[in-house]
């Protein structure tokens, strides 16, 4: 499986595939210092049931740590799949802290 890193400036996505046949992750920097926010995670249909997703996130886990970066999960597949394992993503796991606002 060949997953390309495309950067994008300041953002960047994780691909799979071509045309219609494209999964990709998408990321941006976050609100928080040296961190990483994986925004967005898609799979066309035909291709789902495969592991693609994961894939994405492992590539895109390696990149991050290879920056010395932290991880937002804010794609609900990020975040369910760093639920499920503590234990290969808690070292790079991190949340943006939420504004205060006045009362």
């Amino acid at each position: 499986m060949q997953i390309v890193h495309e950067d994008q400036g300041r953002t960047g996505v994780f691909a799979y595939g071509e045309g219609d046949d494209r999964a990709e992750l998408t990321y941006a920097p976050a609100g928080i210092q040296n961190s990483l926010i994986f925004d967005h995670t898609y799979v066309p249909e035909r291709l789902r049931g495969q592991g693609i997703a994961e894939k994405l996130v492992d590539h895109a886990v390696a990149f991050a740590r290879s920056e010395g970066k932290t991880v937002v999960p804010a794609c609900s597949y990020v975040r369910a799949l760093f639920d499920r394992h503590p234990e290969r993503y808690g070292d790079i796991r991190t949340e943006e802290e939420k504004p205060v606002g006045r009362i």
